[in-house]
């Protein structure tokens, strides 16, 4: 890695994605859940890991089902995977309809008005398009409430396109034994036998891979699949991502003075910190830093951990080299925030934020590399 820094001087920082760990994760899964459908979810940019090669890897490994929360990332995915079955989760936009028909995908209705404009658009072109349809029982963001999919189960039959797929979306899988999950579970059972042929679908990461009796027909797992923390009580599968920085600069800062922006650390004896080229703009948030009164992160140089210290500034961070051998590191070497046994959910955490976050923040001026 450190020959990669010196033969790439324009770049500050390399993120490698592991997609044979992503296969992996997926394999996992499914053989988990089986007979339930295992799809995969890659919205996001497959949760900042690239769709087009997450894809690809998700498609060698057996998912032949697919969610995606906008059109035009549906789109990108269609132009890869032709025979895929695509999902578009964030429901019916206006004036879309022929998107979705010409490039054979399946939105996800979650309202009446979508219901209705898939109904006219259907009728239209005289072709029953099918779609799926999302059901609220408990989210309170998209979806049709029980009571409309009730009516909506009266009327399948004047409905005027076919529902392949009844789903909902768990709001506190992630913690067990949370109550709500019992009662999303008791009503989404309620609302799937209303729909007799129609495939179900309710687990999210953590619901796939916590009670059987969530999985239904098909599993929707997203950060399972690349690396993430899915429940508090629960150790993520194989890791996806490493992220190694430059180490840009050393120098010594005298006891008694400041370290960064707004003077927020002070050193408390003679310091030797290693600068890095990477800072928030580059994803890395912010609150991961350090102060006087906040450990910040760690990152891994020379093979020890050695924490943050100051703010994380737009383009530069600091690290506390002074316990390493003063000849272990120089200007070119490399600092690992994410990899050699430092998890994207350990650096959430010390900022106070999510793995899901991180890795959908991790920017592009990275050179990415797909392993």
């Amino acid at each position: 890695m450190v020959d990669f820094f010196r033969a790439n001087a324009e770049v500050g920082g390399r993120l490698i994605v592991d997609l044979q760990a992503i296969s992996d994760n997926y394999a996992e899964i499914a053989a988990r859940v089986a007979p339930a459908a295992c799809a995969a979810v890659l919205k996001a940019d497959a949760y900042g890991t690239g769709l087009e090669p997450a894809a690809t890897a998700l498609w060698n490994a057996g998912a032949r089902s697919f969610f995606v929360a906008l059109l035009v990332e549906a789109r990108r995915l269609r132009d890869l995977l032709p025979q895929a079955e695509i999902f578009v989760l964030n429901g019916l936009f206006a004036g879309t309809d022929e998107v979705y028909d010409e490039y054979d995908l399946r939105p996800v209705l979650g309202s009446q008005d979508e219901i209705v404009q898939w109904q006219a658009y259907c009728q239209r072109v005289a072709r029953p398009l099918p779609a799926a349809l999302h059901v609220d029982t408990g989210m309170n963001r998209l979806g049709v409430s029980p009571a409309e999919a009730i009516s909506l189960a009266e009327g399948r039959d004047e409905l005027g396109f076919p529902l392949v797929l009844v789903m909902s979306h768990l709001a506190c899988a992630d913690e067990p034994d949370h109550p709500l999950t019992a009662r999303q579970l008791e009503d989404f059972r309620a609302v799937a036998a209303l729909f007799p042929g129609v495939r179900a679908s309710l687990a999210n990461s953590a619901g796939a891979l916590g009670d059987r009796a969530l999985h239904f027909d098909m599993v929707r797992p997203g950060i399972a699949l690349y690396g993430g923390r899915f429940r508090s009580d629960r150790a993520p599968l194989r890791p996806v991502v490493r992220l190694d920085l430059r180490i840009a600069q050393i120098r010594e800062v005298h006891e008694g003075e400041t370290i960064g922006y707004g003077a927020a650390q002070t050193a408390r004896r003679p310091t030797r910190v290693a600068i890095l080229a990477a800072g928030y703009a580059d994803g890395i948030p912010r609150l991961a830093g350090a102060s006087d009164t906040q450990v910040g992160a760690e990152v891994m140089i020379a093979g020890r951990r050695c924490p943050l210290v100051g703010r994380i500034s737009m383009d530069l961070m600091t690290v506390d080299i002074t316990d390493l051998p003063a000849d272990a590191v120089r200007p070119g070497d490399v600092a690992t925030l994410i990899g050699e046994g430092i998890g994207v959910d350990d650096l959430a955490r010390h900022a106070q934020t999510i793995g899901y976050e991180v890795l959908t923040s991790l920017g592009r001026r990275f050179h990415r590399r797909w392993t």
